[in-house]
């Protein structure tokens, strides 16, 4: 007698919410690389999660939402290294060195992404709001780090953290510009050279 075929009783969970966000995130960063940020659309971003449209929607409200979810997920990671690297220094020198190295990381992709959106933002007020409170996330972020290294290692540099905080990130996006088209005009140790002179440490 022949026997029966066992009954598939795999039981297919739906994926977590948060689960869902990081694939989609994911699979835009790939889809925004490769495309750039006007040449996407949110159904490829699906299609590549594995997904239907619907559960991008159901994560962010826009595509603007979106590359701002993954901007700041960039940032995080900026800041996240920058505190991993801080953890083994302690003198002054070494620090610059450290955030020099981390905040000038090229990553040609996400920078001329990173350009498309700032003219977006640039021209559209509704977007440029919400792009304004990302960056101001990202430099409040950054100076927490900044005035935790000060308050630990005290030197008198003349520098308040924020302000030391809103020249790093600017001679870090105006060096990574620079370096776009002729990246052999930008050496690596610009960035922490330039700090060096700025901050004129005091023994």
């Amino acid at each position: 007698m022949e026997q029966a075929s066992p009954i598939d009783v795999t039981v297919r969970t739906r994926p977590r919410r948060d689960e869902v966000r990081a694939r989609v995130l994911a699979a835009a960063r790939v889809v925004f690389a490769d495309r750039g940020f006007a040449g996407a659309s949110t159904d490829q971003v699906a299609a590549a999660a594995g997904f239907t449209k619907g559960a991008v929607y159901s994560n962010f409200g826009s595509k603007d939402e979106l590359f701002l979810a993954l901007m700041d997920a960039e940032g995080a990671a900026r800041v996240a290294a920058v505190e991993q690297a801080l953890d083994g220094t302690t003198d002054l020198p070494g620090a610059l060195a450290v955030v020099g190295a981390e905040l000038s990381r090229r990553n040609t992709s996400w920078q001329l992404l990173y350009l498309e959106f700032w003219q977006r933002a640039v021209r559209d007020p509704d977007v440029r709001t919400a792009f304004v409170a990302s960056r101001r996330e990202l430099r409040t972020r950054v100076t927490e780090v900044v005035e935790r290294f000060l308050a630990d290692h005290p030197v008198r540099t003349g520098w308040d953290a924020g302000s030391l905080t809103l020249v790093l990130l600017a001679l870090t996006s105006g060096l990574a510009l620079e370096a776009l088209p002729d990246p052999d005009a930008v050496p690596d140790d610009v960035l922490p050279r330039v700090l060096a002179d700025l901050l004129d440490e005091i023994p």
